[in-house]
């Protein structure tokens, strides 16, 4: 049989002082009152104050300074990667990933390895391969793109990069079953632009090629 939870003091405490910075009671790089004072006014111990300030701290709304005190530093608690772009319309998730892509695309004309160019050539063709299932052609797709920016030697561009993946392949694929690519040969030419423009080494191409193609991605889907 399941019981009912005391809430912790220090959640308690948290939840309260964050209320507060949202009020707008301490402005952004606003310093809060001491350890006794807070806990005077919550009704708390100085413990219970300081594991409140750790765990907002820890969501980015605190910064605890040695010998200097404790600051606003974000008005409220971020909300996490995947429900932000769970309730962002595709368009917006587009416009998001050409940012992404298009740099990404620039580095990898720049900094591609011969191994880079291999793993990117391997995708190119996989998006090809006869009797592919929708649902194969969109993970083909996302394989390409995920290969440039792995190319581009940015661990923070590829780690924005699969944050975008679950989102638009979902899209991708509800897309491609009620309206299938008018070409297949220009769409494939598009991704062919972008890797010919990595493997000749030259950026601006590169940018020019990614952001037509993402660009005209964004058209279909508006």
């Amino acid at each position: 049989m399941s019981q009912v939870s005391r809430t912790p003091l220090a959640d308690q405490a948290a939840d309260l002082l964050l209320t507060r910075v949202r009020a707008g009671e301490w402005s952004l790089g606003g310093k809060l009152p001491g350890e006794t004072t807070l806990a005077a006014q919550l009704g708390v111990g100085r413990s219970t104050v300081r594991e409140a300030i750790r765990r907002l701290a820890g969501s980015g709304v605190l910064d605890s300074r040695h010998g200097s005190g404790v600051y606003v530093t974000a008005l409220d608690v971020a909300d996490e990667w995947s429900d932000v772009l769970r309730r962002a319309d595709i368009v917006t998730v587009i416009e998001a990933r050409t940012a992404i892509e298009v740099e990404a695309a620039m580095l990898a004309a720049q900094r591609r390895t011969p191994a880079d160019l291999r793993a990117i050539r391997r995708a190119l063709d996989a998006r090809t391969l006869p009797g592919q299932s929708v649902d194969e052609h969109v993970d083909a797709d996302m394989a390409l793109h995920r290969a440039i920016v792995v190319a581009s030697h940015n661990e923070v561009l590829v780690e924005l990069f699969d944050g975008f993946v679950p989102r638009v392949r979902r899209t991708m694929i509800e897309m491609l079953r009620i309206r299938p690519t008018a070409s297949e040969r220009q769409d494939h030419d598009a991704h062919a632009a972008v890797v010919e423009a990595i493997a000749e080494r030259t950026p601006d191409a590169a940018v020019r090629a990614s952001r037509t193609h993402l660009d005209a991605l964004k058209a279909a889907l508006s």
